[in-house]
Parts: C-alpha cells; structure tokens; sequence
C-alpha cells in the first residue's frame, strides 16, 4: 500500500486547527489503511462501528471513549449518528486529551446531525482513490483505466480488476445503500448510474433522464444526491461571471471515479476504451478529479454560454483564477473557446490538459501540458 504522505501532511494542518478531523470518502478508497498508517509510532486507540466487538465495547460510550489519550479513530461512523452529540462533548474538553479521527463514506448532509453537533469543532479532509500522483507516471493508463480504487487498481490483471469493480458495485447498492435508510431497489438504483455514466461530462437534464426512467424529476434529483453523497458522483456546478451573455445554469456530472464509470459502461480495458464514444468524457473526468483530489478545492466550478464558449474547470486556487480543458489530443491547441474564457473570466492562466509528454506555451497565458506536470504546478503555484 502506498504512503499517501500527502494525506497525512492534510491530516496533521486539520489537527493543528481542529480538536477533530473528519476523513471523508468512497467506501474501499482506503481510509482505514491511511488511518492506521497516521496512527503508527503513537498511542492509537481503533473502533470499526461495522465490527460487533467493537459495537459492544461502545454500549457506553462516554465511557469508552472519556479517558482516552492520544488519537482516537471512529470507524465508519455514519453508522452511530447518536454518537455525534456526545463527540461535541467531547471535543469542548479544555485542554481536549485526545484528537479524534472520524472515518466516513458519506457527506455531512446525509448524516443527520453532524453539521450541527461538530460544527467548528472538527476539519474535513476529502480522501480520494490513488492519483498519478501518488502512483507513478508509467501507470498512468493503468490508472486511468482502472480507477484509484487501490484493490481494483493493485489487481494482477484488467480481468480480475474488472471483477472486483462488478463486485464492488453490487455490494454498495445491495448492502450499503440501505445502511443509509434508502429503500431504491438495487436494480433500480444500478439502472440510473448506468444512465448518469452516459451522461459523464455533460450537462444534466433531470426531466431528460425522469421520461428515459419513468420516474418523476423529484425521484431522479433524489437518486442524484444519493450518490453525490456517498462519493460516487460529482455535480460540478456552473459559474456565472457578470456578463452581458447567456450562461448555462445546469451543472454538470461526473462518475468520480474512471473505473466505475468503464464498469458501468462494459469497459474492460484500454482497447474498449478506445473505440468507445465517451473516451474523451473519460479523460476529462479522469484528469478533473485527479486535479480536485490534489488541491482538495471547494472553488472549483465549470463555465458555459449558450453561444457555445465553454471552460471544463475554472478554480480559484491560492488566490489565482485558473482555467483547465481537457483534451485527448496528441498535439492540442488554441480554441476559440479558451480566447473567450480568458477575456470573458480574467483568467490568470490556463491549462490544456492532455495525456502527451510535452509541456508547450500556445499564448501567453496559455500552456499545454501533461497531467502529471499540472498537478506538480498546481503544487509550486504561489
């Protein structure tokens, strides 16, 4: 398993700041194996609420938990919302004797409680699967391919990859989809991710997609929020700059992991993805979730007009406005598209992101350059 330093420097600026810090993902992209790593060389104290011995041990958890020291990690904790009240106790201590680690695979708002029991009392670190980053740049097709989940990204072969992504799928819609209290049939549910998959880097159409399901634009917008929330779909929102132009109000969606999306489109390895007509959409959501795992931004937005100018990512990043395309190109160049972006937004930079080897300026503001070259500047930008 890889170090994940990067994590860990996250982890230890939250703790700087917060008396808690909450490590938010997918199910199987590793939290656990990081928190055990963050917990190495010091006194750890370890409860999996999916682990019946350690369920019982929390049968009284003030105290279990009070006389702690050193740091305290919650497994999987959306399982115990009624723990949350008493974590607010808890981390008031003055001085507080332990720092607690909350691990969890769904968002705030799906937790009934937890915004308001911990708010300002706990710091969040989003944690994605592997990156090329973290990886190596010679896998980054492997990668790419896979997805970051680590066992479907570490399996021996495409073949047996593929088969732990089916089998993942089928248990998060048939045992931990209903953990959350909803009642969406399985099948039901898997029908409408394959549809949010052909949709994968475009704009959404609720109704669109309510009339292909025969289900009402409510029910869609409800599925919608139950992957957004458990990690497994991006909704990436439209920025709108004053302008005397019509700009897009739909957001856009993405399967936030590359290999889920091949999965749920009969992708097996690089040779179906090739001839398949979502490839560019695949890379574009491969590369944006690559970018966003790295900076860990919330100010990350894409822009459109109706007259057809498009930006695939604006983020506001250390103070700077910086545009990003997405192109499976061997040799991109200047679009009509990013002029505008870069007079329209005021863009300090902009990047054309593609999976060449070469890094080259097309405008002053402009470059394009490799993904895991972007993510090394994304680091040095000051």
């Amino acid at each position: 398993m890889l170090a994940r330093s990067h994590y860990h420097e996250m982890l230890d600026a939250s703790f700087r700041v917060h008396p808690g810090t909450a490590l938010l993902g997918p199910r199987q992209c590793g939290k656990t194996t990081l928190a055990r790593q963050y917990g190495a060389g010091r006194e750890c104290h370890h409860f999996d609420l999916e682990n019946p011995v350690d369920l019982r041990r929390l049968e009284q958890p003030m105290q279990a938990l009070q006389g702690l020291r050193g740091l305290v990690v919650l497994d999987e904790v959306q399982r115990r919302p009624d723990l949350f009240e008493l974590l607010r106790v808890l981390l008031d201590r003055d001085p507080v004797p332990a720092s607690f680690l909350l691990l969890g695979s769904a968002s705030p708002h799906l937790i009934k409680g937890v915004s308001e029991s911990l708010a300002g009392r706990v710091g969040f670190v989003d944690l994605a699967g592997f990156d090329c980053w973290e990886t190596n740049s010679e896998d980054l097709r492997k990668l790419w391919v896979r997805g970051g989940f680590p066992r479907s990204f570490l399996a021996p072969d495409d073949e047996s990859s593929v088969l732990w992504r089916e089998g993942f799928l089928r248990t998060f819609l048939e045992r931990d989809i209903p953990q959350f209290g909803i009642t969406i049939t399985a099948d039901s549910m898997r029908r409408f991710w394959t549809m949010v998959a052909h949709y994968h880097g475009q704009l959404w159409n609720g109704s669109e997609l309510g009339r292909s399901l025969g289900i009402s634009e409510s029910a869609i917008r409800h599925r919608l929020d139950v992957l957004t929330g458990t990690y497994m779909v991006r909704r990436l929102l439209p920025w709108h700059e004053n302008l005397k132009k019509r700009q897009v109000k739909a957001p856009k969606v993405y399967v936030r992991d590359s290999g889920i999306v091949h999965q749920l489109l009969g992708m097996g390895g690089f040779t179906d993805l090739q001839s398949h007509p979502k490839l560019g959409a695949s890379w574009e959501g491969f590369a944006l979730e690559s970018i966003l795992a790295r900076t860990q931004s919330r100010n990350a937005y894409f822009w459109a007009t109706h007259a057809g100018a498009e930006l695939d990512l604006l983020l506001f990043h250390k103070g700077k406005r910086i545009g990003f395309e997405f192109k499976y190109n061997d040799a991109p160049g200047m679009t009509k598209s990013l002029h505008s972006a870069l007079q329209d937004l005021s863009l300090d930079h902009a990047w054309i992101v593609y999976p060449g080897t070469d890094r080259y300026h097309l405008h002053e503001k402009v470059e394009a350059i490799p993904l895991l070259a972007c993510l090394n500047a994304l680091e040095q930008t000051s």
